[in-house]
């Protein structure tokens, strides 16, 4: 009997591990969040009027997101606003439609303005449609607002995107607290008062105090939130027992009604209730600053990143100059006519000159449509200015592989350069590593050198990286190629180059040199504070994660960098290995996902002992090299 319990128990927990690690659970609950999002953005309003937050999300989101939460707000607009909330339909409509014709393009995105006055303008006119075809009678003022508050939410959130700042961060905030004022079923319960206890215990001062301005301006509860809580704010900066300071904020809330005499109690629980939430890991308290040498610094990063910006816009802006086919034809009529011994009673020399582009780019084997008495001499000056014509294409098709290669790299910088200056003048808290990696190894090399190479090194943060590239072919040139793969994205990733720019850079310099597919990368990004993992792949076979539900194929194989700069990319997969779970990285030398499931039921051993066997099992007897490289996160006690 209990044999029976201890089968079903482990068979249920079993099914609910797969059930978890589905794609299909993560995708419906991501869509779940991101229609509340929009359902609660749409509540938000100012003097008992709605406003544009929701059309704010539908803007700046991809094609998919921005339906998503155009749904959620069209939803909310109509369960809070009712026959009101028919100019907010309108918004959210055209919102849409603008997302899914531009919303994807690069060009667009890179320039916040260009979204935050196309929302701004569509606010504008739906207002005065509403306005004087409804007869809405909605104030100025607040027609005003609208239209400010449509240009400045969607600019702020993409440039958010762009370069994380607290400021942003705690106008956010206090957006969020704004919409969720609204949603209050019934006085004694209000989400917006569990953020703003949350947020007056573990946030930083500019957050604690945009959200208490934001609870002002919703006009829910009489008491002045902003001042209740910044007030905890520098109380909890005394040495307050950390058990006790959930309680600050009610206590501070009970007190200021006693002070002004208004007796309202009904958010102090939803305050203590965020107190607790609010011991979660806070917000870093950076503030921008500048001053003195790091000030003149930031000043300096600034403008070289502005300077590198204006280059790659100008190398952009600078046409290519056409290839003149007349002129080969023409040259090709030339060289058939000045040596032939006709030339001077030919009358078709004229004619042969002007013959028409069309045969540069055909066999030709039709008839020229002239009368030439030495066809077989035009015939090969023409054929000579067909293959003139495709070294010409050929030479600019590199060329323009090279200019690519450049505006790739002035952007990279560029935006290194800016980053690094928005993360100079600040106070940020170094975060605390949660996990330490678990590195191991087993390969097999098929002559002297192995051409598989594994590098493990801490690159900038919290962020840990292994890099496994794999040489085209074996011996020693394999090697060399593996190496040098490794050694440039060591260097690139410790400096504090993105994941993405060290990839594509490395793909420009294999085109620059001319040797595509050089090498495979499989580059792993281990955040060690949060337990995800980010695996880039470009070239390299598929990877797995070995989990309680047993082994999950990882990535396809695609294109070898070096191919191209504009026409292949890296592909990412977002992973967690905060339960425990193994990703294992394979060579081209190991395939065999079959092999991976019978040594995984079979794993009775060390991590060592499992990569061995995966490698015995899986590797082809006597072909390329092959490495098999466990990777595991391991709590810090």
């Amino acid at each position: 009997m209990l044999t029976a319990i201890r089968s079903y128990t482990l068979e249920l927990r079993i099914r609910l591990k797969r059930l978890l690690l589905d794609k299909r659970i993560h995708t419906a609950l991501d869509i779940l969040r991101k229609l509340l999002m929009g359902f609660c953005l749409s509540a938000g309003s100012l003097a008992h009027r709605s406003m544009p937050l929701s059309l704010a999300l539908v803007v700046t989101g991809r094609r998919n997101e921005a339906i998503v939460y155009a749904l959620g707000g069209m939803l909310g607009f109509w369960v809070f606003w009712q026959r009101a909330g028919y100019q907010g339909l309108a918004w959210l409509a055209a919102g849409l439609t603008l997302a899914l014709i531009v919303g994807d393009r690069p060009s667009v995105r890179s320039k916040p303005s260009l979204l935050s006055a196309a929302a701004a303008l569509i606010v504008a006119v739906a207002g005065l449609l509403f306005r004087f075809r409804l007869q809405d009678a909605t104030p100025v003022p607040i027609y005003f607002l609208r239209i400010g508050l449509a240009f400045g939410i969607p600019w702020l959130r993409l440039r958010q995107e762009q370069s994380p700042c607290p400021m942003k961060t705690a106008v956010n905030r206090g957006i969020w607290a704004l919409a969720l004022a609204q949603i209050s079923p019934s006085l004694w319960f209000c989400p917006a008062m569990v953020l703003a206890g949350a947020l007056a215990i573990g946030g930083s001062f500019p957050t604690v105090a945009m959200t208490g301005l934001a609870l002002d301006l919703s006009q829910v509860y009489p008491v002045p939130m902003t001042g209740i809580l910044c007030a905890v704010y520098f109380l909890r900066q005394l040495p307050v027992p950390r058990r006790l300071q959930p309680a600050l904020t009610p206590v501070c809330y009970i007190a200021a009604m006693g002070l002004l005499g208004i007796w309202s109690p009904e958010p102090a629980p939803m305050l203590l209730l965020g107190g607790f939430l609010g011991h979660f890991p806070a917000e870093p308290e950076g503030i921008p600053h500048r001053r003195g040498e790091t000030g003149a610094a930031q000043v300096r990063l600034e403008l070289a990143a502005g300077v590198l910006a204006q280059l790659q816009q100008q190398l952009l802006e600078t046409p290519v100059t056409p290839i003149d086919e007349k002129a080969l034809i023409r040259a090709a009529a030339q060289r058939a006519c000045g040596s032939c011994p006709c030339r001077k009673s030919c009358r078709e020399q004229d004619a042969a000159a002007s013959l028409p582009e069309i045969f540069l780019h055909r066999p030709l084997s039709e008839p020229l449509g002239i009368f030439c008495r030495k066809e077989g001499r035009l015939l090969q000056e023409l054929r000579r200015a067909q293959e003139q014509l495709r070294l010409i294409r050929s030479g600019r098709e590199q060329q323009r592989e090279y200019r690519s290669a450049v505006l790739q790299q002035f952007q990279f910088l560029s935006e290194f350069m800016q980053d690094l200056s928005d993360q100079l003048g600040r106070r940020l808290k170094a975060p605390r590593d949660r996990f330490q990696p678990q590195i191991t190894l087993s390969s097999r090399c098929r002559e002297g050198e192995n051409g598989d190479r594994l590098q493990s090194f801490r690159g900038i943060g919290a962020n840990h990286f292994v890099v496994l590239c794999d040489g085209m072919g074996t011996g020693m040139g394999a090697t060399a190629e593996a190496a040098f793969a490794c050694s440039v994205f060591r260097r690139l990733l410790t400096a504090g180059l993105p994941a993405e720019h060290a990839l594509r850079t490395f793909n420009s310099l294999c085109v620059l040199r001319g040797l595509a597919g050089a090498s495979t990368v499989d580059l792993a990004q281990l955040e060690l504070d949060t337990g995800k993992v980010h695996l880039y792949k470009w070239g390299a076979g598929e990877s797995y994660l070995l989990g309680p539900a047993g082994p999950e194929k990882i990535g396809t194989a695609g294109p070898p960098p070096g191919l191209s700069v504009t026409q292949t990319r890296e592909t990412v997969e977002r992973l967690s290995l905060r339960r425990g779970e193994t990703l294992i990285l394979c060579s081209d030398g190991v395939t065999g996902e079959e092999v991976l499931s019978r040594c995984w039921e079979e794993n009775t051993g060390t991590p060592g002992e499992l990569a061995s066997r995966i490698l015995e099992s899986g590797a082809a007897p006597g072909g390329d090299d092959a490495t098999v490289a466990l990777i595991r996160l391991t709590p810090i006690p």
